[in-house]
């Protein structure tokens, strides 16, 4: 017979265990997708704009296209927050006990998941695209160069964390669906 009632509700309630939260693997993913949204907009904000001595304005290394600079900044600072609140989540999850806020939880994990698996995606083709025709000599000391080659470097990374950040809401969440299917056909609380 199965413990628990809805997807390890049999614990809800109970003590908090940091050890298994930091075992599993979408917490793993999200702390990951979290450091490289940091590399990413701090990258960008450090040493992602510059300035010549005969202009008075900065300007953004990627292309001087100030919009990539704002894309990768606000992307990046948004998938920080985002980490937190998910992160947060995982540790509060475990004392969820219903199977329908469980589902939304990780209904709007999945979503969140693929939209920002989708956001990097398309930030990774404008900063490598706004890179590959920037002009050097708007750079010539190349100042901030390995800056921007990171942020889009873990842009890249970042696609593939979310994606499987994604995958493993999914699996989650059928499980869920297998353990309420399974507890509607053979309830606890049914006596021989």
């Amino acid at each position: 017979m199965m413990e628990g009632g809805a997807y390890g509700a049999g614990k809800a309630g109970g003590a908090f265990d940091p050890h298994t939260l930091v075992r599993q693997p979408h917490t793993i993913l999200r702390v990951v997708s979290w450091v490289f949204s940091i590399v990413v907009f701090g990258s960008i904000v450090n040493e992602g704009y510059l300035n010549t001595p005969s202009e008075g304005e900065e300007f953004c290394i990627y292309n001087r296209n100030p919009n990539a600079c704002s894309y990768g900044v606000a992307v990046g600072v948004l998938t920080f927050l985002t980490c937190l609140l998910y992160l947060a989540l995982d540790v509060y999850f475990p004392q969820i006990s219903s199977v329908k806020d469980r589902k939304k939880a990780v209904l709007s994990d999945i979503g969140v998941s693929a939209f920002w698996a989708f956001l990097w995606f398309v930030g990774f083709c404008y900063l490598a695209n706004q890179w590959q025709v920037s002009k050097p000599k708007d750079n010539p000391l190349n100042e901030g160069t390995d800056a921007a080659r990171a942020a889009i470097a873990f842009s890249f990374f970042s696609i593939f964390t979310w994606s499987l950040t994604a995958a493993l809401a999914v699996q989650r969440f059928k499980d869920l669906t297998f353990q309420e299917e399974y507890s509607t056909l053979f309830p606890t609380s049914a006596q021989p």
